[in-house]
C-alpha cells in the first residue's frame, strides 16, 4: 500500500469528515480532515498531499485565501474546491487562482470519487488556466494514448459495437441514452477514436455539475467584463472542441434557454461569446448524453423536443448491466487485471463464491458500481492471488449505494429487499443520522455524540427532514 494516495479535507460541517473517510478509504485513498483552512495549513505544514479538497465557505481564512496560501507554498499539490454557494465570480476566481476543479453542493458521491481518482490519477504538472470547471484537465496527448475499450459480448452489446463504425465515419450529431454508469461516455470516446476527427480534440462538460448560471459560459465563452467577475476572456468548449467532438454530458440538465442557443449551434454551426454580438463558425461533433428517459423530460417540458431531434441523428440506447449478466466475468477479469497493474500488485483471480455473487446481485450502479467492487477487492486481498467475497462484500466496507445486499429477480420478498439509493451527500447524511437514532432508541444526545455534532444540529436536521418530506 506504499502507493495509496493521501488527500487532505478541509470543510467546517465535522460529520462530512467520517463520511469521506468511509467514502475514500473503499477506494485505497487516505483522508486526513480538518475543521478550517488554519488548520489545514498546520497539516501542510507536516505532511505531503497529493490533492488538498476545500470549501469555499469558512471561518477566518476561506478556500481562496487556502488556494492561495498552497499555490504560493506547494506549487504542485493540486486543489478542488467545493461549494454551496456557487456562482460565476466564484468559479472564475476559482480557477484562475490555479483550482484543478470546482465542484458545487450538493454533488453525488459517485461523481466526487470518479474526479478524484481522475486527478490523482494525472501527471503532476504546472497550473493551466484553460482548466475546464466540470472535468480535471486532460493533456491531448494523454487522450490519444489512452484508447477507451467497451468490454462485453451480449448481443445487446455486440449490436452496438457493430454500428460505431457507421456512425463515427461522419459528423452527424449522437444521442446516448443509459442508466448512469453503463459506459455512455466510453461510447462517446470511442466514437471520437474511430472518427476522421481522432486526431482534434476531444472535449467533455458535464452539463449536470454545473450552476446553472455557468452553463452558458463553458459552453460558448465569454468576453472580459460580460458579467462581474469576468476578469479576463474565456474560451468556451466549443471553441476549444473546433475541429474535433464534443461531449455533453447529461444534457437534459441544461436550461431552456440554453438549449435554444445550442439549438442555433447545431443548425448554423457558429455561436456567440457571452457579451459578444459576433457571431463565431464552428466546426464540432455534438455528442450528447442523458440518465432520464427522455420521453417523459420532454413531456415534463424539461427538454426541447426540436433539440432532440435535432441531437438524434443516431440515437443509441445503453442496456443496463442487470439486462446483459453474462458479461459480469469479462468485465471482472478486465478490472481485476487493470486495477492490480495500476496498484503494482501480483496477477489475481476471482474466487468462484464471489463470481457467483456477482451473477446474483442487481447492479442498481451498473458496470461504475461493479468496477468500485473489484478495485476494493484488489486492494483488500493485497498480496494474495486470490480475491475472495470478504475482500469485497466486507462489513466494514458497506456500498455507498447500498443498504442491504440486494437480490435479482422478482417478487415481494426480493423487492422489499432492494437498496436505498444514496445517491448525495445529503443522503448519506441522512442515513447516518437516522442510523444513529435508531440505535441509541431515539436519544438525541446519544445520536450525536456517536456522530461528533450537537444535539442541537440533530435537531434542526430533523426539522428539515420532517420539511422535506423524508421522515413524518
Amino acid at each position: 500500500m506504499d502507493q495509496q494516495h493521501h488527500i487532505l479535507f478541509v470543510d467546517d460541517e465535522q460529520l462530512l469528515h467520517g463520511l469521506f473517510e468511509r467514502l475514500f478509504s473503499r477506494h485505497g485513498i487516505r483522508i486526513t480532515a480538518c475543521m478550517n483552512a488554519m488548520q489545514a495549513v498546520e497539516e501542510l505544514k507536516q505532511n505531503q498531499f497529493d490533492l488538498v479538497v476545500t470549501d469555499f465557505m469558512m471561518p477566518d481564512m476561506d478556500g481562496l485565501e487556502l488556494l492561495a496560501h498552497i499555490r504560493q507554498e506547494y506549487p504542485r499539490t493540486r486543489v478542488i474546491m467545493i461549494t454551496a454557494h456557487a456562482n460565476v465570480q466564484h468559479a472564475v476566481r476559482t480557477m484562475k487562482n490555479g483550482a484543478i476543479d470546482y465542484i458545487p453542493k450538493p454533488f453525488s458521491t459517485t461523481e466526487l470519487v470518479e474526479r478524484v481518482q481522475k486527478v490523482l490519477a494525472e501527471k503532476v504538472e504546472e497550473p493551466d488556466e484553460e482548466v475546464v470547471a466540470t472535468k480535471p484537465r486532460r493533456s491531448r496527448s494523454k487522450q490519444s494514448k489512452g484508447e477507451a475499450t467497451y468490454i462485453g459480448e451480449h448481443p445487446s452489446i455486440q449490436r452496438l459495437k457493430s454500428m460505431l463504425p457507421v456512425i463515427s465515419k461522419n459528423r452527424a450529431p449522437v444521442f446516448i441514452q443509459g442508466e448512469s454508469g453503463t459506459g455512455k461516455e466510453i461510447l462517446a470516446k470511442l466514437i471520437h477514436q474511430n472518427s476522421d476527427r481522432a486526431d482534434g480534440p476531444y472535449v467533455t462538460l458535464n452539463c449536470a455539475n454545473l450552476p446553472k448560471e455557468l452553463v452558458e459560459s463553458h459552453l460558448f465563452g465569454h468576453r472580459k467584463g460580460a458579467f462581474t467577475g469576468a476578469i479576463d476572456d474565456m474560451t468556451g468548449a466549443f471553441e476549444r472542441a473546433d475541429g474535433g467532438t464534443l461531449l455533453l454530458d447529461e444534457i437534459t440538465e441544461v436550461d431552456l434557454a440554453v438549449q435554444a442557443k445550442l439549438l442555433r449551434v447545431l443548425q448554423e454551426h457558429e455561436f456567440q461569446k457571452v457579451g459578444s454580438s459576433e457571431p463565431q463558425k464552428v466546426d464540432v461533433r455534438v455528442i450528447a448524453t442523458s440518465n432520464r428517459i427522455l420521453s417523459e423530460a420532454i413531456a415534463e417540458g424539461i427538454f426541447r423536443e426540436d433539440l432532440y431531434h435535432r441531437l438524434s441523428v443516431f440515437p443509441l440506447s445503453v442496456p443496463p448491466l442487470r439486462e446483459r449478466i453474462s458479461d459480469v466475468p469479462l468485465l471482472v477479469n478486465f478490472f481485476v487485471e487493470k486495477y492490480a497493474e495500476l496498484y503494482g500488485l501480483p496477477k489475481k483471480r476471482i474466487d468462484p463464491e464471489l463470481m457467483q455473487q456477482f451473477f446474483q446481485y442487481s447492479w442498481p450502479g451498473n458496470v461504475r458500481q461493479l468496477e468500485n467492487m473489484v478495485q476494493r477487492g484488489v486492494l483488500l486481498s493485497a498480496d494474495r492471488d486470490v480475491i475472495e467475497a470478504a475482500d469485497v462484500f466486507n462489513a466494514f466496507f458497506t456500498d455507498a449505494n447500498t443498504v442491504k445486499w440486494p437480490a435479482r429477480g422478482h417478487g415481494s420478498e426480493e423487492e422489499s429487499s432492494r437498496p436505498m439509493k444514496l445517491q448525495t451527500i445529503d443522503d448519506m447524511e441522512r442515513y447516518m443520522i437516522l442510523q444513529a437514532l435508531e440505535e441509541s432508541n431515539y436519544n438525541q444526545q446519544q445520536a450525536a455524540d456517536r456522530l461528533g455534532i450537537s444535539a442541537r444540529t440533530i435537531r434542526n436536521k430533523l426539522r428539515r427532514y420532517r420539511e422535506e418530506g423524508h421522515i413524518s
